[in-house]
């Protein structure tokens, strides 16, 4: 994709009207949580963009700070330019505006908070987001105002994902302080709690979830995690398995480490190793890798798990795992595929549909207390659960943006360094 190409394709949109008054036929019926911000969606061939309002400079910053995390390859939103110079018909100045591609199969906290998500959903809600801070703090990014309305949750193998939507707020560093992190922390749990407040007294909120414990626990995940990913472990020399098992847990956890700093204890019979953590997706590369599928962190655990089952079955050396792989895209992952049908393609993701089905099968087997046949549990998941399930993919509008009377003057800026 080339800045020019994507600039043709956006600069047909009325810029020159205020995105409040964009006509409904143009704008995208997306599921979006609280901004302060007026925020619209749009499609133009085939692919969603999010349009954020906002003063021209502001929307510059953050073009920036979004460039940089995906850089990092930390989940976020794909920022694809800033548009400048925006006037009215009457001559008066409008608002910059801020585009970022539309993360399919996302859904804001709004649309999963309700009376009827179960606890255990909630708490994996919250899971996600402390994961999230986990990893942008760990790249030296301080959000500054982290709240669930600026994050987008995706489903991942029973999970969330969770992806970083507003940084408008945000500052990037070599690396944060302890009072930059508690800072951060502090404001995410206010920030969570009054949205919690907010759903409560609209009815929208379980009775079983009190809003002030739940911002709290925020920073008791967050706590866990970080001192699970950075704190050293003490061990005699002669142990190594505490640094394998530390190592495997960080794996666990989606994260790889690049390499153990060895320092030697003052009685000289201990050692203390601090493993250095680097970018998480320890899964999702060793699938994509193997596979060529890019999914989620626990999808891609969900679907290796099942790969290296598959691997033994069909009696395949660990060495042959290539092989066993291609085999496994074609007959077990494509032919879940070629069983949904293209009405229900817009229900999940396909990862998400492999993941389901192996629970369906699961399910079915501990009832029948036998192993039942994989194509058989591929039928029923289909026709009896993911049937019924609702739309999560958007559902797009039908036209695309007409072209705009004056653009002379408008300036749509995708620098080079956001071209693929």
């Amino acid at each position: 994709m080339t800045g020019t190409y994507e600039e043709q394709r956006l600069t047909h949109l009325p810029w020159d009207v205020p995105l409040e008054d964009w006509p409904e036929d143009l704008v995208v019926a997306l599921p979006r949580g609280i901004s302060r911000h007026i925020v619209r969606f749009v499609r133009i061939d085939g692919v969603v963009y999010a349009i954020k309002e906002v003063e021209e400079h502001f929307a510059t910053r953050e073009y920036e700070l979004l460039f940089d995390l995906v850089r990092r390859d930390l989940p976020c939103v794909e920022p694809i330019g800033v548009v400048l110079d925006r006037i009215d018909p009457s001559g008066e100045p409008l608002p910059g505006a801020l585009i970022t591609r539309h993360l399919e199969f996302s859904l804001p906290y709004r649309a999963l908070f309700s009376s009827s998500l179960r606890l255990d959903t909630a708490s994996r809600l919250l899971d996600a987001l402390a994961l999230l801070l986990v990893q942008v703090h760990l790249a030296g990014f301080s959000w500054n105002d982290c709240s669930l309305s600026n994050t987008l949750f995706r489903r991942d193998a029973g999970a969330f994902a969770a992806y970083l939507v507003d940084a408008e707020t945000g500052e990037l560093h070599r690396t944060l302080t302890d009072g930059q992190r508690t800072y951060d922390l502090e404001t995410a749990a206010t920030n969570v709690a009054g949205e919690l407040m907010d759903l409560q007294a609209g009815g929208r909120l379980h009775e079983g979830i009190d809003p002030i414990v739940t911002g709290v626990s925020l920073r008791t995940r967050y706590d866990a995690l970080w001192q699970e990913i950075t704190a050293p472990v003490i061990t005699s020399r002669q142990d190594q398995y505490a640094v394998e098992s530390r190592v495997r847990r960080l794996n666990d956890l989606g994260f790889d480490v690049a390499e153990l700093q060895v320092s030697t204890e003052p009685d000289g019979e201990h050692i203390v190793v601090a493993p250095k953590v680097v970018d998480a997706g320890h899964h999702s590369r060793r699938l994509i890798r193997l596979t060529g599928l890019d999914v989620e962190e626990n999808q891609a655990r969900r679907l290796l798990n099942d790969l290296d089952t598959f691997r033994l079955e069909i009696g395949l050396r660990s060495e042959d795992e290539e092989i066993a792989a291609h085999r496994w895209v074609t007959e077990r992952f494509e032919r879940v595929m070629r069983e949904v049908s293209p009405e229900l393609r817009g229900k999940l993701e396909p990862a998400e549909i492999f993941h389901e089905v192996l629970e369906h099968r699961w399910f079915m087997s501990e009832r029948a207390g036998a192993s039942v046949p994989f194509d058989e549990a591929v039928r029923d998941y289909v026709a009896t659960i993911l049937r019924a399930k609702p739309e999560e993919k958007a559902v797009l509008g039908s036209r695309d943006g007409s072209p705009s009377d004056d653009t002379a003057s408008l300036r749509i800026v995708l620098p080079p360094h956001s071209e693929t």
